[in-house]
């Protein structure tokens, strides 16, 4: 997720006003305003939330300078200066100056791959655990497991249950809408920020593969870690308060549950997070 520096920005090398003016002229003179105004608050303050039109200003020669918040008298955004992997460390850490950082000040296009990825680890996670309860030695389960059809059933369950997920939350906030958020809700950018906010489900191979006594344990934390995470980020693009949050969150959860209990009736190994920590506590 983390992306630092000036060459993690959006187009309009961090200026929205741009450096359009004649050279060697004073610096009022080298900033100038080339862009209507509702285009130029394209940034967000990471401290505020309140929008801005440069994140930095260019002079000459190489001197930046990085953009004071009209609001809040403070940076606009100081991770334009920060290493990636402290804009990471933070980002784990659930603040949400970073997340506005990388969701409003940032140009990245990586959700989609990021999103695939996920759900093949924990598609891989769920297959490994089928064939792990499985002890039929039969060459029919051999031949279907070389032809990974089971893998990629895994991974159709677990693209559906996360479906539901999403549908729950964008559900829940679509009908609170008109009473809580006065805004208009960008819902693609919440998909975005939701995607990128499950990055944490690439530990699931990890745990799998280090120590396999304490699986159910560390996929009970990478659970928690991920909706905390996915938490943070639905507060910091919708800039709505923690109830409306937690609330989105336990109907995303709710909506995600039902669909698994109806692939329980349809009597599908779904190797869902429920039934594989019961399987292992036995």
């Amino acid at each position: 997720m983390g992306t630092g520096g000036r060459s993690g920005l959006r187009p309009g090398k961090g200026n929205a006003e741009g450096v359009t003016a004649g050279k060697g002229k004073t610096d009022e003179a080298t900033v100038t305003s080339t862009t209507a105004p509702s285009a130029s608050c394209q940034y967000r303050c990471i401290e505020c939330n309140q929008e801005a039109k440069e994140l930095y200003r260019d002079y000459n020669h190489g001197v930046l300078k990085i953009t004071i918040c009209k609001s809040c008298q403070k940076p606009v955004d100081k991770y334009i200066e920060y290493d990636p992997v402290i804009i990471l460390i933070n980002a784990i850490l659930c603040k949400a100056q970073a997340y506005r950082h990388i969701l409003f000040n940032t140009k990245i296009n990586m959700h989609g791959k990021l999103c695939v990825f996920c759900l093949l680890c924990e598609a891989y996670l769920r297959w490994w655990q089928l064939q792990d309860s499985s002890r039929n030695i039969d060459p029919d389960d051999f031949i279907r497991y070389a032809k990974e059809w089971d893998f990629y059933r895994m991974f159709a369950i677990a693209s559906l249950e996360q479906t539901a997920y999403f549908i729950g939350i964008f559900t829940f906030l679509w009908i609170e809408r008109p009473i809580k958020v006065k805004e208009k809700v960008n819902f693609t950018l919440l998909l975005k920020a939701l995607l990128l906010s499950s990055y944490g489900k690439l530990l699931l191979i990890p745990a799998v593969i280090w120590e396999h006594d304490y699986t159910p344990l560390c996929l009970r934390l990478i659970k928690v870690f991920v909706l905390t995470s996915n938490f943070q980020a639905i507060r910091v693009t919708l800039n709505i308060n923690r109830k409306l949050t937690f609330l989105a969150i336990l109907s995303g959860l709710l909506v995600e549950s039902t669909m698994v209990y109806f692939f329980q009736r349809m009597e599908w190994a779904v190797g869902s997070d429920c039934a594989i920590y019961k399987s292992q506590d036995f």
